[in-house]
């Protein structure tokens, strides 16, 4: 027998609740320089439903960058606006400037 979702009641195999958090949401891509001059690319406006280790290590890897998550955003090492919001526009999330 399948598992199945608690909030949308279908099987885990076809379940859609990332899919719609997804677009119901607006990630907000800004600069902040930090100490030292030096830059970071911070992500608001995540949801809880979004699976944020996978989003950060996506996020990680295909800009060739160290980041983490921390105070419900996520901040990657340098100044990535443009490379970040194509990634997030070809996984399906809608992106906002800050």
């Amino acid at each position: 027998m399948a598992d199945i979702c608690s909030t949308c009641a279908l099987p885990i195999e076809i379940c859609v609740c990332e899919d719609i958090a997804r677009e119901q949401q607006e990630i907000r891509v800004r600069i902040e320089k930090r100490r030292y001059g030096k830059l970071m690319t911070v992500l608001e406006g995540l949801d809880s439903d979004i699976d944020i280790p996978d989003l950060l290590k996506a996020l990680k890897t295909k800009c060739a960058t160290g980041g983490t998550y921390k105070d419900g955003a996520i901040e990657l090492q340098g100044n990535h606006t443009r490379k970040v919001k194509i990634i997030l526009g070809d996984m399906g999330f809608p992106v906002g400037d800050a």
